[in-house]
């Protein structure tokens, strides 16, 4: 069995590549959906279809899971740590996929391979060709016999493997802290990078941007209004870098984005309000 949370954490379970459960999502649009597949109300049927539809393309929760594929977005947070990691700005990713658990890598490639098309995985079975994959491409699984989600853990394997500037994909503000602990007990340096936030309180919104460097806005209301970002890519689902560092990894990656760039200097956030989910949680 296979959990993962998409289009306003609608969780959807999956088994045998078949969406077997579907719950109502906590927004009713979302404008990235609406741009790249055009899903005008998000609902829990369109979010089982958009499910189906990553299964059957990409391969997702099954042996057939595509481990390579072009950027999904200009600025998400698997195209950001892959330019991260092609720069040198990081040395490592710790990051999920879906059949595999937590993966521990060096390779931008498969970071984003793994990640473009994941939203919030909560639970995932292991897979033997996805773990495969991912071990042949230079990917390091936390645990292959469960498919374990332990973004901690995984941050632990990194150190005691070597790297000691890496990002770390955390969905909850107890991780981002713990995370920051293990930093000033190892002197490695942890980029922790804020995903999966659609729901978020209010205090452990303030609690995660306070340990972040980077986090997607997705569609939280808390985000949005205790963000004080240094860089802000986006507007609709905009990620905010919090710091230094964060700011570095984003302007780095609009290096790589195709499309025109307008650079200019604001008070931030800027959230036109037509542009953003609705309604905010």
């Amino acid at each position: 069995m296979h959990k993962m949370e998409l289009l306003g954490r609608s969780a959807i379970k999956v088994s045998e590549e078949e969406v077997t459960e579907a719950t109502e999502p906590v927004i009713e649009w979302c404008p990235l959906f609406d741009k790249v597949r055009g899903i005008k109300k998000v609902t829990k049927e369109s979010a089982a279809t958009n499910m189906e539809f990553r299964i059957k393309e990409h391969g997702m929760f099954s042996a057939r899971r595509k481990l390579e594929m072009d950027t999904f977005v200009g600025f998400g947070a698997s195209e950001s740590m892959m330019t991260g990691l092609m720069r040198g700005i990081i040395d490592a990713a710790v990051t999920v996929c879906d059949g595999a658990g937590t993966v521990i890598t060096s390779n931008g490639s498969l970071v984003q391979g793994m990640g473009g098309y994941i939203s919030g995985l909560v639970e995932t079975d292991p897979i033997p060709e996805v773990i495969e994959g991912i071990k042949s491409r230079d990917g390091h699984v936390l645990s292959p016999e469960s498919g374990r989600i332990d973004q901690l853990e995984g941050a632990a394997y990194a150190i005691s493997a070597g790297y000691c500037r890496f990002a770390v994909t955390v969905a909850d503000a107890q991780t981002a802290e713990r995370l920051r602990e293990l930093e000033r007990s190892t002197g490695v340096r942890i980029m922790i990078i804020g995903v999966h936030l659609t729901g978020i309180s209010q205090d452990d919104a303030r609690r995660l941007l306070k340990a972040a460097d980077i986090v997607t806005s997705c569609a939280s209301r808390h985000i949005r209004e205790e963000a004080v970002p240094l860089v802000q890519v986006g507007t609709a689902v905009p990620l905010f870098g919090l710091t230094p560092w964060g700011k570095e990894l984003l302007v780095e990656r609009a290096k790589d984005v195709s499309s025109p760039l307008l650079i200019n200097t604001m008070p931030l956030p800027v959230l036109p309000e037509k542009k953003q989910p609705r309604p905010l949680v």
